[in-house]
């Protein structure tokens, strides 16, 4: 270990995270003089909030918004993250706990967030302090994309012990991902559930709701709709839209992503076998019909 890696271990997490923070704000000041001719918006500069739903393209999207600093005084680093369970401990934080982060920011702030969508937490998002994005994929690639996170990607995961170890095929992981653990320690509820805890989200017209696989397949009218969105809240974005497009397309790099692992949609169907589509079906399978990836059950 370096002498500086030595030297950062020293410090309290606590501590590191509030030097990190205070460089941040030092460095977001210095920044705002490359863009002193822009003419803050009528209703003052708002954060960019990027929600998601767990393994639905949380670094796609951050890097997307990141992007709006190459042609607005937006950060480009994002200071805090809220994930409103605990990786480590899978404990479940408060709603106070998401408002005292949400009050932590501060314009021009881009954050990342899956943040639950309680009901003080969403009016307080859908404030004009914020430019909100909820974006979610095919459930049945979410399941699948967990397992591999779990059980490769993530050793420090309050769930890894027990995929890893407990669990001694794919498939059997494969189906508790489907169906959560109603008897552990700690939440983990089926995958309808899990996304049951969002779908506050998803009629609120403050927010932008987004398909990862539009991404994949349709991006530039993606960013498109993402670009639009901002502009309505700051209609005089000193550039043409086309190239603002470009800008935020060259903003998407997935070797920058720690846990992008495949980028393709519908891999579900390589992993599914007709017990997992079963018992899908049956639990999240009006989910998939309301989120418009089905039609019907006949899949």
């Amino acid at each position: 270990m370096s002498t500086i890696k030595k030297l950062k271990a020293l410090i309290p997490n606590t501590l590191r995270d509030q030097l990190r923070v205070y460089a941040y704000r030092a460095e977001k000041t210095a920044r705002r003089t490359r863009f002193s001719t822009i003419k803050p918006p009528a209703k003052g500069w708002p954060i960019l909030l990027g929600i998601s739903f767990p393994k639905s393209g949380t670094h796609l999207l951050n890097q997307i918004l990141l992007g709006f600093s190459e042609f607005a005084p937006f950060s480009h680093h994002i200071p805090l993250f809220f994930a409103s369970y605990d990786g480590d401990t899978g404990e479940k934080r408060s709603v106070q706990d998401a408002l005292n982060y949400l009050d932590a920011l501060r314009p021009l702030d881009v954050s990342a967030a899956h943040l639950l969508a309680w009901s003080e937490v969403v009016e307080r998002v859908c404030s004009p302090d914020f430019v909100p994005f909820f974006i979610y994929r095919d459930p049945r690639d979410v399941v699948v994309s967990h397992v591999f996170y779990i059980a490769e990607m993530l050793p420090d995961h309050h769930h890894h012990r027990y995929y890893a170890e407990e669990l001694h095929s794919f498939d059997e992981r494969l189906m508790v991902s489907i169906l959560g653990l109603p008897d552990a320690d700690v939440e983990f509820p089926n995958i309808a559930e899990r996304f049951e805890l969002y779908t506050g989200w998803l009629d609120r017209p403050e927010v932008l709701n987004l398909h990862f696989e539009d991404f994949i397949h349709n991006r530039r009218k993606a960013l498109g709709d993402v670009f639009d969105h901002v502009a309505k809240r700051i209609p005089n974005l000193p550039i043409e839209r086309e190239k603002a497009i470009d800008l935020l397309e060259e903003s998407i790099n997935p070797e920058n992503s720690p846990t992008f692992r495949s980028g393709k949609t519908g891999e579900w169907k390589k992993y599914f076998n007709d017990e997992h589509k079963r018992v899908f079906k049956e639990i999240a399978g009006d989910l998939l019909i309301k989120l418009g990836y089905e039609k019907d059950l006949n899949w």
